[in-house]
């Protein structure tokens, strides 16, 4: 078929892109979006410029709140059809003290089969990855149907409010009919879903007094010890896992634990309590009266926000002198681990790396959560991160390559009419 013929000649030019590839996550790295202070107007404004060049593009800088802002572009193919949407985000994690890196940690240095810098695998490879595919698939846009759109926010390592959550409230061709994010991942996971998340700030008081006449005081910290201790039963709370859920994690657990490393089974199938921040007292002598803790709670799907509200309600309500607030929240989400954009994902997997991506959860939150929430299928498929988070970041040249291609070619398959495909 005519389609075929096309998609195979694309396929080659993929590959010969692979220097501009490079270039263009350079550049990319080599502009600070570090958060905080979530600046994202320098960063914006490159990603901006690259998509302007795209002949045809649509391109726009969205402002939410000062300093963020976020891009988003669209091209239109040879007729009408679904929309696909290509999402990332503009902000990084700080690069922190510069002996923690060998280089300048903006230098985007690619040597050796590596490019390393702040953002190389969170995400400004993933950028490149989408901005290009973006630009290739704009030359051939007569051969496929529908639009592709790109959607970079300016703000998702600070929960996704002012970046991702404003566009898909504000500009409407933000939304579509299947998204894929290229935030940090492997190549040989097809990630189609993330637990849910409550922040809890507990506190306790007391009754302040000397250390030496106990008998007088309260002591606040035993008290929040006494919380923490009755939230860690929340691990045990019954998890009604979908079948298809279990399945796709348990078939995935060889290759996504060399990855993740062991125990990411388990994890993704059970609520987990991580206690996070403790603050009390002020001096060993003293019986304290106050204290603080900070708890983060991971919700694998199976149960939801409200039943889990519901027992540490139970749990802490009943204790003297202790009070919660709750932060932040959202539900566990997840697409069909067999949507057509997961098997489009691993079929064109398997096509540049050899064999298949397995399919899983991610264990992180990304802002695929709120795409999955505005009812839009989502994968998630990036670039392995190395030093995540700390010093010398780096990702793969070989990743970076994969990511490309299957962005675009599973962005090609998504969008050719039907009956031109395979």
């Amino acid at each position: 078929m005519q389609c075929q013929a096309v998609r195979s000649e694309f396929t080659q030019r993929l590959a010969d892109e692979q220097p501009r590839l490079v270039e263009t996550a350079q550049r990319l790295i080599r502009t600070p979006s570090e958060n905080p202070p979530g600046d994202t107007a320098a960063i914006a404004a490159v990603a901006g410029e690259l998509l302007s060049g795209v002949d045809g593009a649509e391109v726009a800088l969205v402002p939410s709140t000062d300093p963020i802002v976020n891009v988003v572009a669209r091209i239109k193919g040879g007729g009408p059809g679904r929309r696909l949407i290509f999402n990332g985000h503009l902000d990084t994690f700080p690069a922190g003290e510069s002996a923690l890196w060998s280089d300048d940690p903006f230098a985007g240095k690619a040597a050796d089969g590596r490019i390393g810098g702040r953002g190389a695998s969170d995400m400004k490879g993933g950028l490149a990855c989408s901005i290009l595919a973006f630009a290739m698939l704009a030359e051939i846009r007569d051969a496929w149907a529908g639009e592709l759109v790109v959607t970079l926010a300016g703000d998702e390592e600070t929960m996704g409010v002012l970046g991702t959550q404003y566009l898909l409230d504000t500009v409407p061709h933000a939304t579509g009919d299947a998204m894929i994010c290229a935030d940090a991942g492997s190549p040989m996971v097809v990630r189609f879903g993330e637990k849910g998340l409550i922040w809890l700030e507990v506190t306790a008081e007391g009754r302040a007094a000397h250390g030496a006449h106990v008998h007088l005081g309260e002591n606040a910290v035993e008290r929040l010890m006494g919380a923490l201790g009755a939230l860690v039963t929340l691990c045990d709370l019954p998890v009604a896992t979908p079948p298809e859920v279990a399945d796709a994690i348990a078939q995935a657990a060889d290759v996504s634990q060399t990855i993740s490393g062991a125990g990411e089974t388990r994890v993704l199938q059970a609520l987990t309590v991580n206690i996070g921040t403790f603050d009390g007292g002020i001096s060993p002598n003293l019986v304290p009266d106050r204290a603080r803790a900070g708890v983060d709670i991971r919700l694998p799907i199976g149960v939801t926000v409200a039943e889990v509200e519901a027992a540490i309600a139970r749990l802490l309500d009943p204790l003297a002198g202790v009070a919660y607030r709750i932060e932040r929240r959202y539900e566990p989400n997840w697409t069909d681990p067999d949507h057509e954009i997961v098997r489009l994902a691993v079929k064109n997997g398997q096509e540049i790396l050899g064999t298949a991506p397995v399919v899983n959860m991610r264990v992180g939150a990304s802002d695929s959560r709120l795409y999955r929430r505005a009812g839009i299928p989502s994968i998630v498929y990036g670039l392995t991160p190395h030093n995540l988070g700390g010093g010398d970041e780096y990702a793969t040249l070989d990743d970076l390559f994969a990511v490309f291609h299957v962005m675009a070619m599973t962005a090609f398959d998504f969008l050719s009419p039907p009956g031109d495909g395979d």
